[in-house]
């Protein structure tokens, strides 16, 4: 099963570890610092040219990845039970 982000990235939902607020994330120094480290290292992968709304945590081959997309948290966790009704039904 797979998670569109945006801009034709797509990401396996196995490797995906949590789904978060970009507004609500930086609002707290924690959260800025870790997206800032992550920045830091290379490990951000940035979907969108518009403001971002969101970002996933990602983990495949003990590499995490942090993928920040134009799109809400609703419409991602919308798209991914979509998906998994998909193939629940074939």
């Amino acid at each position: 099963m797979y998670l569109h982000l945006g801009s034709g990235v797509i990401l396996n939902q196995r490797n995906i570890i949590g789904i978060f607020d970009m507004d609500k994330t930086t609002v707290t120094q924690k959260g800025r610092v870790y997206l800032s480290n992550k920045e830091k290292r290379g490990k951000i992968v940035n979907v969108t040219d518009k403001i971002p709304k969101s970002f996933v945590l990602y983990v495949e081959k003990k590499e995490e990845r942090i993928y920040i997309s134009q799109m809400s948290t609703s419409t991602l966790l919308k798209r991914s039970l979509l998906e998994n009704c998909k193939n629940i039904n074939n």
